[in-house]
């Protein structure tokens, strides 16, 4: 399957806590549970069909900037996450503990 991530739009579907990017009938997401004052990052899943497209790093920094822009503080469980956040250290600051 053939497309640029910067072409695809990732949406924030409350009613099912995450994050989505659907390319075709494929859908690339990051799951969240929000708690007071921070937000958890637990799960992100690229179908194989999209993966190696950038979606899973789309799908983290749109749901980073999110956490900024509404006060949160991160508790990145998802290895995918927390990898990232080591490579961006603009969103270090970001980062709360799971406890």
């Amino acid at each position: 399957m053939q497309f640029k991530a910067e072409d695809v739009e990732v949406v924030n579907n409350e009613a099912a806590a995450r994050f989505e990017a659907s390319v075709g009938d494929e859908t690339a997401y990051l799951t969240y549970e929000h708690q007071p004052g921070r937000i958890i990052y637990d799960h992100a899943k690229v179908p194989p069909v999209l993966e190696g497209h950038g979606l899973a790093g789309k799908l983290t920094k749109t749901a980073l900037d999110y956490a900024r822009a509404n006060g949160l503080k991160v508790v990145p469980v998802c290895p995918y996450v927390a990898a990232y956040i080591r490579k961006h250290p603009e969103y270090q600051d970001l980062v709360t503990t799971g406890s």
